[in-house]
């Protein structure tokens, strides 16, 4: 064999083995560059488990990969596997083609912070540099088929308590080439807080960012908004399901270029003090979006429907429940707000639909159908000495065909008022200018004594009996008023007066024997005159019906004084009124009560029976700050209960529940800041058992001081009672009602006859149908 010959035969040898060890040599050296050379060329230290690379098909796998944390040992993004593709004949044309990319279930970890986020400086490592001469070769790079197979990515925020993940996270991408300026993108997750799943299809114009998105949103839970909440409220919690079903358009680089379509559905809605206990909420809310385009002024919905919404309102001494949870005038907004290096995803949120929505009163915009079905609003005053509440439910809102290019927009609005009345308005608003608009409204049945808590407060004096009525005509055109409004309160009658701390004093039996007319009414007609801003009350049919009540009423007093004894006899016979707290007759009713054993000893064959009305909400609240400010007065005088006295009731009686002394105890009983009323407070303090002791032994009391006449004349056995109902009662009073087996007795049914014969003449007969109405609901 020739010297050339066995060379050949060497070298052959030598190219044969090593393109035999060129693949696991090949994939050892990258495993010792990656592992050597990381933190150098990535700022971060990499680790992987095994590498495999083939420079003869361009195919890369590099096994159980991890990626730290810059100068840290924690893991900022690891994976199973990472593989890649690349077209290695390509090269020879300089085309640079990945043919296919795939992170198999890469667990990657987001974390902001003040200077940026923890990539940061993975992106500022790599940024090209703009001093360098650019080559005028063109670089043709294609990335293709990408694909991230069950991801989980995890998110935090360094200056806040934020942490949320996705997980099932699968993408893929036919991916980008350099000579298409597009790139589609097939997205799907599923929260990895609560429930909920993700589907997205997207197409990015890499360019100039527009882009075209279809999302359809299953069930997912808002619950991670509560993270973001805790900077902005005191206290409160936070729950709602999200279901979307959108396409959309826009550009990345400006908001006012969204214009999208498609249905987004909010529903079970709960905002409030805590989990138990909502300051607002709802079923459900439904907008259908038929086309939403803020650039060109377009907002068309094809319904937007509410259902079973839920509002709460309170008010304390000082702030209500709304600044309590967002500070005084919203300052915790404000504050997070004004903090440039904190991201709120509730705050920015907020200002995408402000800027999204601010056109729209200048824009064209049309809703088929907007609605509210079945709300509940409830207010409560607890800045009083006792609590007012008042409640619509259910309230209902209904306007069809809202469209700015109509004539007119019409919305009519109905309710029950809780416990008693019912409210109606109808509106019909000029959409292009709403300074032009017609208002009719109407509020009837409603008890006077459900305003008790404020005439008490401010006069001292409740009221016992009447309702109130209010009705009305607006028509507005560019701002100048003219309307009527008429104010009726039927059979106002004042109740004796209370007397404690908490209350002021006006002589309400006074002006009320002034401003009542003759056939116990206040009937004014109240003109309103002016402009919006500023209206004009024309109060001439008030003050004519004043001189009259001065000049023409006295004559009439004998009249009224028959209506009122009729009424008096008819009330005392077939119901019997309780103070609060109160469990012994009055001088009249104990004449009653005799004239009723006058009757069962006169008819031995009748029975009366007695159905117990017991205001509980009312009386339990009595009850409550009597035994807290009762346990106030003992500790702060070193007393023991046996040394308490009728008198030292008395004191109690009239503590005002805002006595400093007072509050400061029940701050002390109880450390709660979530705690905002003396009530509250209160029923953290006392036990249950005592409360439901004492107001099982105010109804016993009431009940044997009922029955004492009828047991001295041996007729109680012909007494019966019903069970005791809880109700809210029209007249705002615990009350017996009193029913007969029997024929009515003479005197009562000739005080019907008597009743009858006045509502039906001069000046009644005009309110006997209001009267009959408010019958029913007493």
């Amino acid at each position: 064999m020739s010297k050339l010959k066995k060379t050949r035969i060497i070298v052959a040898a030598v190219v044969v083995l090593l393109l035999i060890f060129l693949v696991p040599l090949a994939s050892y050296l990258t495993k010792y560059w990656i592992e050597k050379y990381d933190i150098k060329y990535t700022g971060r230290e990499i680790t992987l488990d095994w590498a495999y690379v083939n420079p003869y098909t361009g195919y890369v796998h590099l096994d159980d990969l991890v990626i730290f944390e810059q100068y840290s040992d924690q893991v900022f993004l690891s994976m199973k596997g990472l593989s890649a593709n690349m077209a290695m004949f390509k090269l020879l044309s300089k085309t640079y083609e990945i043919e296919r990319v795939e992170l198999n279930k890469p667990l990657g970890y987001v974390l902001h912070k003040d200077q940026g986020f923890n990539f940061s400086d993975v992106i500022e490592k790599f940024r090209p540099d703009s001093n360098k001469v650019k080559s005028d070769e063109v670089v043709r790079f294609n990335l293709l088929n990408i694909d991230i197979v069950d991801g989980e990515f995890h998110y935090a925020e360094e200056t806040a308590e934020v942490n949320f993940s996705i997980k099932n996270v699968n993408i893929s991408s036919e991916g980008m080439r350099y000579d298409v300026d597009t790139m589609p993108f097939q997205i799907a997750f599923s929260s990895g807080v609560g429930s909920g799943d993700v589907k997205s299809s997207l197409t990015i114009n890499l360019d100039n960012l527009d882009y075209r998105m279809a999302v359809k949103v299953d069930s997912l839970n808002l619950e991670v908004v509560n993270q973001y909440l805790k900077d902005l409220i005191n206290y409160g919690s936070f729950a709602a399901i999200l279901d979307a079903d959108m396409e959309s358009t826009g550009n990345f680089n400006s908001v006012d270029s969204l214009s999208g379509s498609g249905k987004l559905v909010v529903s079970d809605f709960h905002f409030g003090k805590n989990k138990n206990e909502d300051f607002a909420s709802f079923e459900q809310l439904a907008i259908d979006v038929f086309r939403m385009s803020p650039k060109n002024f377009i907002y068309h919905y094809d319904s937007i429907t509410l259902k079973k919404p839920f509002l709460r309102y309170e008010r304390y001494d000082e702030l209500d429940n709304i600044q309590t949870m967002f500070g005084a005038g919203g300052q915790n907004v404000a504050t997070a707000n004004a903090d440039p290096n904190k991201f709120n995803l509730v705050i920015e949120i907020a200002k995408l639909i402000e800027q999204v929505s601010k056109n729209l009163l200048r824009s064209h915009y049309k809703v088929g159908r907007l609605a509210i079905y079945d709300g509940d609003i409830q207010f409560s005053d607890y800045s009083l000495g006792e609590k007012f509440h008042i409640g619509l439910s259910p309230f209902s809102v209904i306007a069809d065909s809202v469209d700015k290019e109509k004539e007119r927009i019409k919305v009519q609005v109905k309710s029950r008022i809780q416990p008693y009345g019912d409210l109606w308005v109808a509106l019909s608003v000029n959409p292009k200018d709403s300074s032009f608009f017609d208002l009719d409204y109407r509020f009837e049945k409603i008890p006077l004594s459900l305003f008790n808590p404020y005439i008490k407060t401010y006069t001292s004096f409740p009221l016992d009996r009447g309702s109130i009525e209010m009705n009305g005509k607006w028509n507005v055109r560019a701002g100048e008023i003219s309307s009527k409004n008429h104010l009726i309160i039927i059979d106002p009658r004042v109740s004796k007066r209370v007397r404690n701390k908490d209350t002021k004093w006006i002589p309400v039996p006074l002006a009320m024997s002034v401003v009542r007319e003759r056939g116990n009414v206040i009937d004014y007609e109240i003109p309103i005159s002016g402009n919006l801003n500023n209206p004009k009350f024309n109060f001439w049919d008030v003050i004519t019906d004043l001189l009259k009540n001065i000049f023409v009423k006295p004559v009439t007093i004998p009249y009224h004084m028959e209506v009122k004894n009729v009424e008096h006899k008819l009330e005392k016979s077939l119901s019997l009124k309780w103070d609060m707290q109160g469990f012994t007759l009055s001088s009249v009713q104990e004449r009653f009560v005799k004239k009723m054993v006058r009757f069962l000893k006169k008819n031995p064959e009748a029975t009366i029976t007695i159905s117990p009305q017991h205001y509980l909400e009312k009386e339990q609240e009595f009850v409550l700050l009597y035994e807290a400010k009762k346990k106030y007065f003992l500790a702060s005088n070193k007393m023991s209960s046996n040394g308490y006295s009728r008198r030292d009731s008395i004191k109690v009686q009239k503590m005002s529940i805002k006595d400093v002394g007072f509050v400061k105890y029940l701050d002390a009983q109880v450390k709660d800041a979530t705690l905002f009323t003396a009530q509250e407070k209160a029923v953290r303090m006392l036990k249950q058992s005592v409360l439901n002791s004492k107001n099982t032994a105010l109804k016993n009391a009431r009940k044997e001081s009922f029955l004492a006449h009828f047991k001295a004349e041996q007729v109680d056995n012909r007494v019966k009672f019903t069970a005791n109902q809880n109700v809210v009662p029209f007249n705002g009073f615990s009350f017996y009602e009193i029913s007969y087996d029997a024929d009515f007795p003479k005197y009562l049914q000739k005080a019907y006859d008597k009743m009858n014969n006045l509502d039906s003449e001069s000046p009644r007969d005009r309110y006997k149908n209001k009267r009959d109405e408010i019958s029913d609901e007493e």
